[in-house]
């Protein structure tokens, strides 16, 4: 056998075991989080809450407990994460939020939440409604804007007049 074919059964059976190995560790670590995700619905409470304030801060800046900034694994430390400061009851709290939870949230509004300590998990409900993310557009809708926006200016660039020729 020609030795550019054992280096491409070798190279294909690297390949191989490193797929499996993926495989592997990425079930192990779907289940890691399917555990904790049934373990924060466990303990999910639906409260009432006033948004204050929503805010993309670093974990330091948003002025969490030290426990959660420990707690948090050092390259996320620096990352920034959806924030929302709000009024339950008396007390003004800031948390953490789930980042569909805070596209949905509006400002300076009652709104009903389901929470995990500090962590917003889903928007519920909002006197005035609920904020609604827009979609992203397709290549077609972009296409059709850019023609209407020309059409207009090309319009608005002739003066709208059209030239009449005498017979």
């Amino acid at each position: 056998m020609p030795t550019w074919g054992i280096i491409v059964l070798i190279v294909i059976g690297v390949l191989l075991v490193g797929l499996v190995v993926l495989y592997i560790f990425g079930r192990k670590l779907q289940k890691k989080q399917e555990a904790a995700q049934e373990q924060m619905q466990a303990g999910a409470q639906t409260t009432s809450l006033f948004v204050i304030k929503k805010d993309r801060l670093r974990l330091n800046d948003a002025g969490f407990p030290q426990i959660v900034i420990d707690q948090t694994p050092k390259y996320l430390r620096r990352s920034k994460v959806p924030t929302v400061k709000a009024k339950i009851g008396p007390r003004i709290v800031t948390f953490m939020c789930d980042e569909k939870a805070y596209n949905l949230i509006p400002e300076k509004r009652e709104v009903k939440c389901i929470i995990n300590g500090i962590y917003i998990m889903e928007a519920k409900w909002a006197r005035g409604g609920l904020l609604v993310p827009e979609g992203k557009k397709t290549f077609r809708q972009k296409l059709a804007e850019k023609y209407s926006s020309m059409k207009k200016e090309s319009e608005s660039q002739s003066g709208g007049k059209k030239d009449k020729k005498k017979k």
